[in-house]
């Protein structure tokens, strides 16, 4: 049986079943044990989300509750500082052990501005990198420039197992297209109608009783 870990970070704010559907066929597709979700204290690449971290860890925390497969992971979200990729995955190594297979969960568009990311390059020492594609889209290298180009060329490749060494390789995966994010939930929210069937029912009433989002209350 496998031992990979999958891990997807974001501000989750709100988690809602893009996130969720994601996760759940990351673990089928690329044969991973677990997904760690690692919400964002304070994004070194952003500004600060909309919602205070504890309710996005509460939100986050009622989505995965039922599922064996999904583990939160808060250190990020606590950190008093910004956080990037590459110091939680080296805090993961830490934690992990040097020989766990660790596969770093992206969108295509965060592969194409990979090289923009704080000391990209020691991704590759850390984990793996797995790119979710839209289906029928096919990634080539020459979508990418200068040195990703030469990475992506380098690591990825048809026929990838990303399950038996611990890092190094760029795989991909078909995801499931669900036109749903964080953001328009929250207009939906501020303008008064509902995000019902967008994210768990769970989630949604705890929005409702702590009034996230709404153009009255600081969700702060």
């Amino acid at each position: 049986m496998t031992d990979a870990i999958g891990l997807l970070g974001g501000t989750f704010d709100p988690v809602h079943f893009a996130h969720l559907r994601l996760a759940q066929v990351a673990i089928e597709r690329l044969a991973l044990a677990t997904v760690r979700w690692i919400p964002s204290g304070q994004p070194g690449h952003r500004g600060p989300p909309a919602a205070a971290v504890e309710h996005r860890l509460a939100m986050l925390q009622l989505a995965i509750a039922d599922d064996p497969h999904f583990m939160l992971d808060a250190a990020d979200a606590r950190s008093e500082v910004p956080t990037f990729t590459v110091n939680t995955l080296a805090r993961l190594r830490t934690e992990l052990g040097a020989e766990v297979p660790l596969v770093l969960i992206i969108g295509a568009d965060q592969l194409l501005a990979l090289d923009t990311w704080w000391e990209w390059k020691r991704l590759f020492d850390l984990a793996h990198v797995a790119v979710a594609q839209r289906p029928r889209f096919e990634l080539k290298s020459g979508a990418l420039r200068g040195e990703l180009a030469l990475e992506y060329a380098r690591r990825a490749g048809a026929q990838v197992d990303i399950t038996t060494s611990p890092a190094g390789r760029i795989a991909s995966f078909e995801m499931t297209p669900l036109d749903i994010s964080s953001s328009a939930i929250r207009v939906d929210i501020a303008s008064g109608r509902s995000p019902r069937y967008l994210l768990p029912d769970a989630v949604l009433d705890y929005i409702a009783a702590q009034q996230l989002y709404s153009k009255e209350t600081d969700s702060r």
